[in-house]
């Protein structure tokens, strides 16, 4: 059980560091921005919290002073919660409200802060088991101690999961708002974990076992961390990510392209505006425009060479559990490949010489241009592989 605990504080712990890590890469460029000092601030005692758990767990000392690990877990987990309002506030408030917030919060949290540590002590904690404070106690002031420690949890959770969804609805930034939304989800996680937390400790103070479910808590409290992890970054990473899907996402409508743009190529090199080179990815959403262009270039160089008669015999060799776009995919596939045959033999067939094709479909932008391209060019290939099979038997 503690082997799963000490991962669970790990995973926490390092998700955490990853979080800091990056937000010091940012700090020389934000330093004056009290915000971003916060959130430092913040993520800091989030990776104390969860690096004194781990050290909890594997020692029952630190300092000297027994439980001390388990103490500064705690301080720092009041400190983290009260930390997170903070940013909160200072991101969705304007600053004079949010300076007579935070004073309530700071205030809050230091109160809170001397009287665990005025508990711990009280109640014996360095001479007192780990386990005391980690599954629970029938001791009067360990059991106040851990139920004071597990409200300080939870009303943060509760006001910045109220706060987060009016937050989010009012700002006009997409990335901070996604960002408000996962916070509240992370805050949804650790409340659950606050929940959890609260079972294990009455059900030990009772003397009732429940066995595996004490593991509860700490997946909550990892999964919780990991998502507050994310939402404190992603509203500075997030864009640039987008950037490199989008890249990725083009990048791969290029490539899917280049089969049945090479073949029309070939067939009628004036369509391209520039001769091809090397360097393909350079100006990327210029070459796939480009790219989309030459293609509906060279289909226009077909049409007296493509069978319309055929269609129905097309549509029929179609896979019949395709859907109707992808079947009409294949019929123009088929049709444009005949017709690159009929222009290398120069036979043009009998049912040639119409203007329905590509130009039939009105696609609603340029995305889903490309992606009905996308179809087309791949059923071409598949076409292409399944003549050489033939072939070659």
């Amino acid at each position: 059980m503690n082997t799963i605990r000490t991962i669970c504080f790990l995973i926490a712990a390092l998700s955490s560091y990853a979080a800091l890590l990056y937000r010091l890469l940012q700090l020389h460029r934000s330093w004056r921005d009290s915000a971003h000092r916060t959130l430092v601030i913040t993520l800091l005692l989030q990776s104390l919290t969860f690096t004194m758990g781990a050290v909890a767990l594997q020692s029952k000392s630190l300092l000297g002073i027994g439980n001390m690990a388990i103490l500064l877990m705690h301080l720092s987990a009041v400190a983290f919660c009260i930390s997170a309002q903070v940013i909160l506030l200072r991101w969705s408030t304007t600053m004079e409200e949010a300076r007579r917030k935070v004073a309530y919060w700071v205030g809050a949290g230091l109160v809170l802060d001397v009287l665990l540590t005025a508990l711990f002590f009280m109640a014996g904690g360095p001479d007192k088991p780990s386990s005391a404070f980690d599954t629970g106690s029938d001791h009067p002031l360990i059991l106040t101690y851990l139920l004071i420690f597990i409200v300080s949890q939870a009303v943060p959770c509760v006001t910045i999961f109220r706060q987060c969804g009016p937050y989010a609805r009012m700002t006009t930034k997409p990335w901070l708002r996604r960002s408000l939304r996962l916070l509240s989800a992370g805050a949804v996680v650790l409340f659950l974990y606050c929940l959890a937390r609260t079972v294990n400790i009455l059900t030990a103070a009772f003397g009732v076992g429940i066995g595996q479910w004490k593991l509860a808590p700490s997946v909550f409290s990892a999964l919780g961390i990991i998502i507050v992890s994310l939402s404190l970054t992603i509203s500075s990473w997030g864009a640039s990510s987008s950037k490199v899907l989008r890249w990725a996402d083009s990048y791969g409508a290029y490539r899917a392209l280049y089969p049945l743009w090479r073949d029309l190529y070939e067939s009628s090199p004036d369509i391209v505006l520039e001769p091809p080179t090397a360097t393909q990815v350079s100006d990327l959403h210029y070459r796939l425009h480009r790219r989309v262009v030459e293609i509906r270039d060279g289909w226009r160089e077909l049409r007296p060479y493509i069978d319309h008669s055929a269609v129905t015999t097309l549509a029929l060799s179609a896979d019949s559990g395709a859907s109707e776009e992808s079947r009409q995919a294949f019929v123009e596939a088929a049709r444009i490949r005949q017709a690159l045959h009929a222009k290398r033999t120069g036979v043009s067939p009998a049912g040639s010489g119409g203007t329905n094709g590509f130009e039939e479909r009105d696609a609603r932008d340029f995305a889903a241009e490309v992606a009905w391209l996308a179809q087309v060019a791949t059923a071409y290939q598949k076409l292409g592989k399944a003549q050489v099979f033939s072939l070659g038997r």
